[in-house]
């Protein structure tokens, strides 16, 4: 069963928003990109947020030079969701966007390797999980009451920005045309302090130990659900109902054994792609029973794997 047109629409076999159109996202291939810029790239519900809110700490220096007021969408604008008709060209360097889009629709110039990507990835039960909750509360989504129901919508890739697995798979198959890096959402849980040094590092961007311990302090999830500058929550009523929860939600690793039945667990640890083609001990912590340990490189897993276009 195809998603109703009403919320999405399929180009070049992906999923989008009807809040974009098609001719709007073909003309990202001609996008021009500037050595400085950096985007965030990501499936939803894997850490989208939270990235962004680092990186304005660390790019903005815990927002003092003049950005104390902007919220997030303001400072790192989604790329091909354009809203009010920002000037992209017109915005201040280092331009940061955000993107759930897959590789193969990003502007031709990220592929020659101009500009950073920040890639974040997560366990896909969390993911679906945290999916489910959110398809509630964002009225521009169809919302699918039945958590079994949205569980087969999201396995077979019938949702905003398509299947999970091609997506991630998509992006580490194709590590070595990007100038990127790849960090997941539980690592960050893990040692938030280790993964923004992380980013820094591959940003060039040298912050003291203080201004380290002041982005730490101010991105941990519990602060940053209290920040209006970070956690989504002045979106319009038209877009959001703020009565069936909040875009914020948990932000923790394992809630999908909060909701998931045995069954559907084992139903979810069936699909030989989830083991095959996952890097195991990247969400060890995660997903019940890893079996197949011996895999050295999500890229080299994702080589083998027959995307759907």
């Amino acid at each position: 069963m195809e998603p109703p047109k009403k919320y999405l629409f399929k180009y070049k076999g992906f999923y989008f928003s009807v809040e974009t159109s098609p001719e709007y996202v073909a003309s990202l291939e001609d996008f021009e990109i500037k050595d400085s810029d950096i985007f965030i790239a990501t499936y939803p519900k894997s850490g989208t947020v939270w990235t962004q809110n680092i990186l304005s700490l660390i790019i903005h220096e815990g927002h003092r030079n003049g950005t104390e007021n902007m919220e997030t969408m303001e400072r790192i604008p989604w790329l091909e969701y354009r809203t009010e008709n920002r000037d992209y060209a017109a915005l201040p360097l280092p331009r940061v966007f955000a993107t759930h889009l897959p590789y193969y629709l990003l502007p031709r110039d990220l592929r020659n390797k101009r500009g950073r990507i920040i890639y974040v990835t997560r366990n896909p039960k969390d993911v679906m999980v945290s999916y489910y909750h959110f398809s509630k509360y964002i009225s521009t989504l169809e919302e699918i009451p039945d958590f079994n129901l949205f569980m087969e919508r999201f396995l077979a890739g019938k949702v905003l920005a398509s299947s999970w697995l091609d997506h991630v798979a998509g992006w580490y198959s194709h590590a070595e045309d990007f100038n990127i890096l790849f960090v997941t959402y539980e690592e960050m849980k893990k040692d938030l302090r280790s993964a923004v040094l992380k980013i820094c590092n591959f940003l060039g961007k040298k912050l003291s130990e203080e201004e380290v311990d002041s982005v730490v302090r101010q991105a941990t999830f519990e602060n940053m659900r209290k920040d209006p500058r970070a956690n989504y929550e002045n979106l319009p009523d038209d877009i959001v109902e703020k009565n069936k929860g909040s875009f914020l939600r948990k932000g923790i690793v394992g809630d999908w054994k909060n909701i998931m039945t045995v069954a559907q667990n084992e139903r979810f640890d069936k699909l030989p792609a989830i083991y095959d083609y996952v890097l195991p001990h990247i969400f060890i912590d995660s997903l019940s029973q890893v079996t197949h340990p011996s895999f050295n490189s999500m890229q080299q897993l994702a080589q083998g794997l027959p995307l759907r276009r």
